[in-house]
């Protein structure tokens, strides 16, 4: 048995609240990367001379490098140490953002887009995996809390933020501005960050033995990454699987052939560079499914209702974030609430699932409103989803690791950091595909009857006729600004059905994860709690 078995256990150079504070920035730093960015593509486009279609590889390049990251994190952490690791990433993420913010033509920044995300695919497990083995067991649910308030306020200000740097500054602000930051991570970590015993005996451990680098079980999930994260993001744009140039099909076919001998070759494998074998304990299981798909639901209508409003109540950039802001205080306020919960002993699978049913209240709310509301009505159900996801994501944290082996807690991290991640591209995706899709729909059905027999579409004709000719004098300019006005109406009404049915889906969506809740083990988070996979 190794010295490091026998010593006691290295505490961290602090208190399990300094230590919380100082690694959840560089999650944050992170997390607000994947979405802060998104705002700005026109601008960073059009600095670069390039196409705004162009310029979207500037998040696809990010998404596909941390998704890669993401799974192997756990490997990484064994062989490197995670201290060693983290302060790794910080460093390479830090100085990947200055590069972003300095490059002078759209390759660059793509390249450089990269490596940030291959750097940053490691700060969000290994922050977390930081926190786990910080706090005891009765205090788990207070340290997701503060995982949380990092992995769930980031995406949603994100957009906000971006905007206001883009506008009061420039495109080259949203990356730079991690710099200052990211420093100051950096030399906050490397004083106050020890590994655990069980990982100091772990890396000791695997140096006795040969080392064995799994190159094929990293070639095929680069394949299944890439191609996962270019036929979400070109989907759309290519016409999925009605692509006449067959890129998404055959993107498609390398997405599921890779996953299937992924999964095949990596069970089979001594030395795993991903390790799916966290996945047989349930608990962590439907927690993995929970926690895409409530992600799935806060990035879509995060995209969603920018959008809506912006394009259909005329609100500029800054007005839709104000609107969009008070979730994000909501979130603040609820989840020391929840962790005070977890910490009595209070049954994570229950606040689980009133998070979720919280969820679908919000977005069904709506998805039952019209053109006519103000801002303030907007604002209540958005408050519903972020105050619902909230409730849910430290009870769905505590809940997935609570039976999951230590020696597994890193491979554990690494994939469900990847679906949460994962989730919010697919949301994304999804939104944008169902609200054209059905845009389409609703304006082929609402104007089957806009036609000159229709009484109530004469007699808007008639009455919009009147309103032009008294500005235009021109009987026949009259009657098309008349029939223009009607198209614009029909127009403006089926986009609106279509963002409503789209969060109408969303709310299916988290209402429907609500089946897995009573599958799971009782999870509470009390002192002393026992570990096992019964």
């Amino acid at each position: 048995m190794t010295a490091a078995v026998l010593s006691p256990a290295r505490p961290q150079a602090g208190s399990p609240w300094m230590v919380a504070a100082i690694v959840v920035v560089p999650t944050f730093m992170e997390v607000l990367d994947t979405t802060i960015a998104v705002v700005a593509l026109r601008y960073i486009a059009g600095g670069l001379s390039a196409t705004v279609d162009d310029g979207e590889w500037v998040l696809t390049s990010y998404l596909a490098a941390n998704a890669i990251i993401l799974p192997i994190t756990g490997w990484l952490s064994a062989h490197l140490g995670r201290r060693n690791y983290f302060l790794l990433s910080i460093a390479v993420f830090t100085l990947s953002s200055a590069l972003c913010g300095m490059a002078t033509s759209l390759g660059q920044l793509i390249l450089f887009r990269v490596i940030q995300g291959l750097a940053g695919g490691g700060l969000q497990p290994s922050s977390q995996a930081v926190l786990l083995d910080t706090f005891p067991a009765e205090r788990q649910g207070m340290a997701m809390t503060m995982f949380g308030l990092a992995a769930l306020i980031a995406p949603v200000i994100g957009p906000t933020l971006g905007g206001w740097i883009t506008d009061q500054y420039s495109w080259r602000w949203v990356f730079l501005i991690n710099v200052p930051i990211g420093i100051l991570a950096l030399g906050a970590c490397y004083a106050k960050l020890r590994d655990p015993d069980y990982l100091v005996a772990q890396r000791l451990e695997l140096k006795k033995r040969p080392f064995q680098f799994d190159g094929i079980g990293l070639s095929l999930l680069v394949i299944v990454m890439v191609s996962w994260e270019v036929m979400l993001s070109k989907g759309q744009e290519w016409d999925w699987l009605s692509d006449p140039s067959w890129r998404v099909q055959i993107l498609a076919i390398l997405f599921v052939v890779g996953l299937v001998v992924l999964v095949f070759w990596e069970l089979r494998h001594r030395s795993p560079v991903v390790n799916f074998r966290p996945l047989r304990e349930r608990n962590f299981a439907a927690c993995c499914i929970i926690i895409f798909f409530a992600y799935a639901a806060l990035y879509g209508a995060s995209t969603s209702l920018p959008a809506l409003l912006q394009s259909l109540f005329g609100y500029d950039a800054l007005d839709a974030g104000l609107v969009m802001s008070p979730g994000g205080f909501v979130a603040v306020l609820a989840m020391p609430i929840i962790a005070r919960m977890l910490g009595r002993g209070t049954d994570a699978r229950w606040l689980i699932a009133v998070g979720l049913f919280v969820m679908t209240a919000g977005n069904y709310w709506v998805s039952q409103m019209n053109l006519d509301v103000s801002p303030g009505e907007i604002i209540w159900p958005r408050v519903v989803l972020i105050a619902g996801l909230a409730i849910c994501f430290a009870p769905a944290n505590v809940a997935a690791y609570l039976y999951t082996p230590k020696e597994l807690r890193g491979a554990a991290v690494g994939l469900l950091s990847l679906l949460r991640n994962e989730g919010g591209s697919v949301g994304t995706s999804l939104a944008q595909t169902f609200n054209e899709r059905r845009d389409q729909f609703h304006t082929l059905r609402l104007g089957e009857y806009l036609d000159p027999f229709n009484a109530a579409a004469q007699s808007f004709i008639a009455n919009a006729r009147a309103f032009f000719l008294q500005y235009t004098a021109d009987p026949v300019a009259s009657q098309q600004f008349a029939w223009q006005e009607l198209a614009n109406l029909r127009g403006q009404q089926a986009s609106s059905l279509a963002y409503f049915d789209t969060f109408w889906i969303f709310a299916a969506m988290t209402f429907a994860l609500l089946i897995l809740v009573p599958f799971m083990k009782r999870s509470v988070a009390e002192k002393g709690a026992h570990l096992s996979s019964e």
